[in-house]
Order: structure tokens, then C-alpha cells, then sequence
């Protein structure tokens, strides 16, 4: 049995990519004019449209739970975690996102996608998320956090949480 959980993209999202597409733009005409065509321009606009391209390549389509490991499939990659690996499932609120900052990956061009630096935890976790809102915060008996998000996350926590059910939430034993 196999289930699909499809991103969606936000308004949000929709309006940062069209900001980075017009300041692309903007920068590269910019540049054309003010070097006449010269290598800075050639230079920019090459390194712009490879970055667009590497970008795009990593944006999260969809979210596929099979009985024997979770796909978080990007355009050209594939993240899996095994389900027997699987330590807890849990919903996280977006307000506990905000500590999160990109080391390497997309924030807001089609997405958050990368890895990013939780700087309450000061740990670093994997993001694929099409809209900042529904998170699910994956873990697996190594310690590695993934946080996807989609527009059925709670059927994706029930569906994916552990027979023997989740462990402590280390923030919950903190606040106590």
C-alpha cells in the first residue's frame, strides 16, 4: 500500500518567487547597462541561471509512505527514511520554525528546501516544505530531524508514528 502526499504552494511562496525572479532580472539589466555587455554581466547572468537551475531541481513535489520507507521526491532527488527507523512523528508549530536558518538550500524561491540550522538546538536538519505551516518533524533512531510540510498533516503523523508510539519530546522534558 502506497500513500501520496502532494505539496502545495502557498501565496507566500508564489509572492518570494516572483520577488527573486524580478530582482534577477532587475540585476542582471543592471548590470548589462551599466558594462555594456562585458564579462561581469555574462558572469552574473551565468551564475544566475545555474543557481535558478540547481534550485529548481531540488523542489519538493511530493511526499510517498509506502510500507517499507517514506520518499520526500524532489524534481531530480529522492530522501528516504526507512520506516522501521522511524523514532517519532510529531506536528510542529511554525512559531518554533522561525530558528531556523538556511546553511544550504532554498528559502522561499518554490519552497524551503535544504539544510537549514535550528539555532534553539544548534543541530543541523533537513527542510522540505512548500508553505511555511503544517510542519511534521520527523525523527530516526540516529537523531536526524526532517521537517516536511503538507496540506494533510495530521493523516501523515497518524500514518507514520511508530507502533510502540513516539519517544519524549525533548522539548516537553525541557519545559517541565
Amino acid at each position: 500500500m502506497q500513500s501520496t502526499y502532494k505539496y502545495r504552494f502557498d501565496h507566500s511562496t508564489i509572492y518570494w518567487t516572483l520577488i527573486y525572479i524580478i530582482v534577477f532580472v532587475l540585476l542582471g539589466g543592471l548590470l548589462y547597462h551599466l558594462y555594456e555587455g562585458g564579462y561581469l554581466s555574462a558572469w552574473f547572468t551565468s551564475f544566475i541561471v545555474a543557481l535558478v537551475a540547481l534550485m529548481s531541481l531540488s523542489i519538493p513535489r511530493k511526499i510517498v509512505v509506502s510500507d517499507e520507507t517514506v520518499e520526500v521526491r524532489c524534481l531530480l532527488d529522492i530522501t528516504e527514511i526507512r520506516r522501521d527507523e522511524i523514532a517519532s512523528v510529531r506536528r510542529v508549530d511554525p512559531k518554533r520554525m522561525k530558528w531556523f536558518l538556511p546553511i544550504f538550500g532554498g528559502c522561499g524561491f518554490f519552497g524551503y528546501y535544504g539544510h537549514f540550522i535550528d539555532l534553539r538546538r544548534l543541530d543541523r536538519v533537513r527542510l522540505y516544505a512548500s508553505e511555511w505551516r503544517n510542519f511534521v518533524e520527523i525523527t530516526d533512531i540516529y537523531e536526524d530531524r526532517l521537517y516536511v510540510s503538507c496540506a494533510d498533516a495530521d493523516r501523515l503523523v497518524a500514518e507514520l508514528t511508530p507502533p510502540g508510539g513516539n519517544r519524549p519530546d525533548e522539548d516537553a522534558e525541557e519545559e517541565a
